[in-house]
């Protein structure tokens, strides 16, 4: 490899190498020839891309190379960690090992311990980005050069340059989104996703009461509970906007504007989610960063409050792997002129009291009403300062806190979402009146079978007992059952004795309510230690 990074070569002639004599086995201290060994043959794959080295260095014998040794050298494009390369370096042959690659350094440990090793700085291009997404897009770029591609993200990461651009070209292989008589400071919240997580139906009015408006992507869920829009839309008739000029209507009436994603949307972040789904690359932290980011980037907004679920029952699971996405996130959005902000939040336990669609939008409404779970509140009233804030309209979490209290305390955010449902197609008494909602048929007590303090509710565990009797979807293809859900009766830190009623199913169907019974009793973890002082909003980035 010479100073630019290409391995050393040297053209070859074509002429016949000379034959080597070639022993196979020995026999009374005799070597039998058995046949010539033409080094051509069986060294060289390549013979216009290698050349061969001859050795007089003695200072390799740690990698077994001794002086005299002779070694083939191949040209390649590409070099993996723990392979030898040839760099010439003024003139000389030096030997390393490639022995990491880490955001878009390369480092070379000398094989010579009399040389130094050797740091190099190397980043795609944004015509190599060009040329990779937009072949992948046109079909020229097969799968099995893309999924190279994505193992190699997913080992060796991308550096913020890089990431960047690749979001960006994700963001423009689609429509994108701008609003021209909107005249509202945009704030777009997006959620990791956790369980029961409803803060999209209660941060939506609030901004809007406050003069702020939400004009943004939405999807359905898949997994422990429903989206978004699969919580709307168990109100009846109700309808996400389907085109731009829906959703600018709706917004600018009520300050509150959902649409659902659409194949004209990052159409290449669908294409390679597909392809990450079988490559077991969904979890690489810049892929999943990207897509995020490209779908945040393709709708116009002043604001980008990213809300980041940290524990059990998020994708997340660590502090330190959330802390890395929502910095990768934060960098991209801030790159290209998007104020960006990820709030960590958490998801140890589920989110208010209540799971599933129905049940989840009934909580939303009440909370308007001012009957919040703290940790619901908590978050919500974190995101809407970071907006007022950033608005220049406050500049302490008090002033923001009377601000939503005010709003809340003479109705003006509970009747913005009544406007928004009725526009939306749907029945906005439902606000006053649950019985609009889809009932279940049955409901099943769980009870607690020990003493003590609840020290832990398994999130995920509680996720899944929604999901088996038709909460949420296993596959894409999956119904959801709009009406059930769970409704817990105790929280972290509560006391408990044994018989005590922890929590309701609501249920039309009852194949798998054991199934979901036992899930909640192992979800719930009671012992002796009480829970104080439960943080909700772990972190705060920007």
């Amino acid at each position: 490899m010479n100073n630019n990074n290409t391995l050393v070569s040297m053209n070859y002639s074509g002429s016949s190498y000379q034959p080597l004599p070639f022993f196979e086995e020995q026999k009374s201290e005799k070597f039998h020839y058995r046949k010539k060994l033409d080094l051509n043959l069986y060294c060289v794959k390549h013979p216009k891309q290698t050349c061969f080295i001859h050795i007089s260095n003695p200072n390799l014998l740690a990698w077994g190379i001794e002086a005299g040794d002779m070694l083939v050298v191949e040209k390649s494009d590409k070099v993996f960690i723990g392979e030898f390369v040839v760099m010439e370096i003024e003139n000389n042959f030096c030997l390393y090992e490639l022995i990491a690659y880490t955001d878009g350094e390369f480092v070379f440990l000398s094989l010579d311990k009399d040389k130094e090793n050797i740091y190099k700085s190397y980043q795609l291009t944004k015509e190599e980005i060009d040329f990779l997404l937009e072949g992948y897009l046109a079909g020229t770029i097969p799968d099995y050069q893309m999924s190279a591609f994505l193992m190699a993200v997913y080992f060796n990461n991308m550096t913020k340059e890089e990431l960047t651009y690749f979001t960006l070209k994700m963001r423009n292989s689609g429509d994108i989104i701008t609003f021209d008589n909107l005249d509202y400071y945009l704030v777009d919240k997006h959620s990791t996703g956790g369980v029961g997580d409803k803060v999209t139906v209660v941060l939506g009015p609030i901004l809007a009461a406050l003069g702020m408006a939400t004009a943004k992507l939405s999807g359905k869920g898949l997994g422990h509970t429903g989206g978004t829009i699969d919580k709307f839309e168990s109100i009846e008739n109700f309808k996400f906007s389907l085109t731009k000029e829906e959703l600018v209507e709706v917004a600018g009436k009520t300050g509150v504007g959902l649409m659902g994603y659409s194949d004209n949307i990052v159409p290449l972040d669908k294409k390679i989610y597909a392809l990450r789904d079988v490559t077991a690359t969904v979890d690489s932290i810049p892929l999943i960063a990207s897509s995020i980011m490209s779908k945040k980037l393709a709708i116009q907004s002043d604001l980008i409050i990213l809300d980041v679920k940290v524990g059990d029952g998020a994708f997340m699971k660590t502090i330190e792997d959330a802390r890395e996405l929502s910095r990768r996130m934060v960098e991209i959005g801030n790159s290209v002129g998007r104020k960006t902000i990820a709030v960590l939040t958490n998801m140890d336990e589920p989110l208010g009291y209540n799971i599933g669609n129905a049940n989840e939008i009934k909580e939303g409404i009440e909370a308007l009403k001012g009957h919040w779970s703290a940790d619901l509140k908590e978050v919500v009233y974190e995101i809407v300062y970071i907006a007022l804030k950033h608005k220049g309209e406050v500049e302490t979490f008090e002033e923001a806190s009377e601000k939503i209290d005010e709003v809340i305390k003479n109705g003006k955010a509970l009747e913005i979402l009544k406007d928004f449902i009725s526009l939306s197609g749907g029945d906005g008494q439902v606000v006053n009146n649950y019985k609009l909602l889809p009932l279940p048929k049955s409901t099943s007590e769980v009870y607690s079978t020990k003493d003590g303090f609840v020290e832990k509710i398994k999130a995920e565990e509680i996720g899944k007992a929604a999901m088996v009797i038709g909460a949420g979807r296993a596959t894409k293809e999956d119904e959801i059952d709009h009406a059930v859900g769970i409704l817990l009766k105790k929280k972290v830190g509560d006391l408990v004795k044994k018989g005590d009623l922890i929590a309701e199913i609501h249920y039309n169907d009852d194949k798998n309510i054991d199934q979901s019974r036992a899930m909640i009793i192992d979800a719930y973890v009671v012992g002796s230690k009480e829970q104080k002082d439960i943080k909700n909003i772990l972190e705060i980035i920007e």
